[in-house]
């Protein structure tokens, strides 16, 4: 996948596509996955990096909502379910089983969450992944050494799916361009383009690395950029109501001392009822989210110091050994694209997670709402729009079968860090027996070799050390401090591989920088 090819197919296309999708996020890339299977004629254009928002940012969990099932949203939680067994069936590279335990302290907490992943299990049906049992205080003890024990009466075992969402991602947008979609990151649509009747015809978007700005033509124009689909709303309708409602969720990433096992903790009642988890991921573990307000969506959400404290303080109160802020390896924030509820005064955890496919009175179509779990059915609801807008040939959706790109089911993705890469790994080790100085690593703990350095650049469109260290890689989001040390290096290489002099070193260093400061927090707050 390079950025060059994809340009010199821009320009050579005649004629108008049939779908331009604005945002590389989960779900814009999941249309552009939707439409170029179903053999449409298909283009994506991304402002910044692929997945740069939300999409890199989630709890990592691919699941049907315990929580959910709690508010009563059965529906929302029957689809998930099956999106999940859909997931783990066609992305095994990057899906994977993941066991939680809900830890009891009341005892009436074991016979109520019982009957309820009971009912959750049911739900599945033939794409379940295992079944929910009671445990024993001592079982509970057994698989998290780490739990307070004080207390304790035992603890419930479910099961759900866990990812690498950025990954997931960049492997959407390879299984895109298999099936001859056009995929672009750092293109911003700067105009939507109407006809003399005043229906969008297509776009005009500017190439942010040489400044050019090119003319598109489209039958249809998706507008799923997340939580910033106002701004693209009001391109084509300047008055319009804002529909989104950001909220915020942080996550802490510390050390594996924490939850030394493969199992993950879920607390499905925090004090002010919200859900909690402690994952294993990238033999780090993540702690998180919080549901916060926002007014306005920012591309670089910072956590509160409010938000950071919340989390540790209920972190500490199910582990033995209370987290601080010495121990977070990184902080990163996320915004949920929630869509505006017609009531106020709704808190963000009750908002709905449903997603919402509107169509203007231009033909412009819009997808909010969602969650990362539930993507494939957002794209193939807002494709079907697309074909009744754009009067294109009808063609069923082929994607609940589909496997994403590097489809492998012989990786172990528990145990493997080049697992993400699916086939492609096999051809990341060769590059490394051709230039055996690529073996060697920047970094033991995040981990990276220069070899997958090299591969980002030569293969997975990266342009800047941010998309390396932060989505190729995982290192901004598992250890901040430890991705700045390696920076200087990976730019080295990455100027090496683009042709790049010291000054793009040294800007690239500068604005690294910068966004690292977003993942670390002050000890001393």
């Amino acid at each position: 996948m390079k950025r060059e090819k994809m340009l010199k197919r821009l320009k050579k296309e005649k004629g108008p596509w049939d779908i331009v999708v604005i945002g590389g996020g989960a779900t814009g890339l999941g249309i552009a996955v939707d439409a170029a299977s179903r053999g449409y004629k298909t283009l994506l254009l991304e402002q910044h990096d692929f997945a740069k928002g939300t999409s890199s940012r989630s709890t990592k969990l691919v699941h049907g909502g315990v929580r959910y099932l709690q508010q009563g949203d059965i529906s929302l939680v029957l689809e998930a379910l099956k999106e999940r067994g859909l997931m783990i069936k066609n992305a095994p590279h990057l899906v994977k089983n993941q066991a939680f335990i809900i830890p009891n302290y009341e005892w009436w907490d074991g016979p109520f969450y019982q009957v309820g992943l009971k009912v959750y299990d049911l739900m599945s049906g033939k794409l379940g992944i295992g079944s929910s049992k009671k445990l024993s205080k001592e079982e509970t003890i057994e698989h998290i050494p780490t739990i307070d024990e004080k207390g304790l009466k035992g603890g419930v075992v479910y099961y759900d799916g866990q990812f690498d969402d950025a990954r997931m991602a960049l492997s959407l947008a390879k299984t895109a361009k298999q099936f001859n979609a056009v995929v672009l990151n750092y293109f911003e649509v700067i105009e939507l383009k109407k006809n003399e009747e005043d229906i969008i015809s297509g776009v005009k978007a500017k190439d942010l690395e040489s400044g050019k700005v090119h003319n598109i033509e489209a039958k249809t124009v998706i507008n799923a950029t997340g939580v910033f689909a106002d701004r693209i709303k009001k391109m084509d309708e300047p008055d319009v109501k804002e529909m989104i409602q950001p909220s915020q969720g942080i996550h802490l990433v510390v050390s594996k001392e924490f939850l030394p096992d493969k199992y993950a903790i879920m607390v499905p009642q925090t004090k002010d009822g919200r859900v909690m988890f402690a994952v294993p991921w990238h033999d780090k573990v993540v702690l998180g989210t919080t549901d916060t307000m926002k007014e306005r969506p920012e591309l670089e959400p910072e956590a509160l110091p409010s938000e950071v404290d919340f989390i540790l303080e209920t972190a500490g109160q199910y582990l033995a050994k209370q987290p601080t802020r010495e121990d977070v390896l990184a902080v990163f924030s996320g915004l949920r694209p929630l869509a505006k509820p017609e009531g106020e005064g709704k808190s963000t955890k009750e908002i709905s997670r449903h997603h919402k496919v509107m169509i203007s009175q231009s033909g412009l179509i819009t997808i909010i709402g969602g969650k990362w779990t539930t993507y494939r059915k957002m794209a193939e609801d807002t494709v079907d729009n697309a074909i009744l807008i754009g009067a294109l040939p009808e063609r069923k959706c082929i994607t609940s079968n589909l496997p994403i790109y590097g489809y492998d089911q012989n990786l172990d993705i528990t145990t493997d860090h080049l697992a993400v890469y699916g086939t492609e790994k096999y051809q990341l080790l060769e590059l490394e027996e051709e230039e055996p100085a690529l073996a060697e690593f920047l970094s033991e703990d995040i981990p990276l070799r220069k070899s997958q350095v090299v591969w980002a650049v030569r293969n997975e469109m990266a342009r800047t050390v941010e998309d390396v260290l932060a989505r190729r890689v995982r290192g901004l989001f598992l250890n901040a401090e430890e991705s700045l040390r390696i920076a200087p290096e990976v730019a080295s290489i990455m100027a090496a591989e683009l042709n790049k002099e010291k000054d793009w070193v040294e800007d690239q260093l500068a604005s690294f920088k910068e966004v690292a400061a977003h993942y670390t927090i002050d000890v001393g707050y």
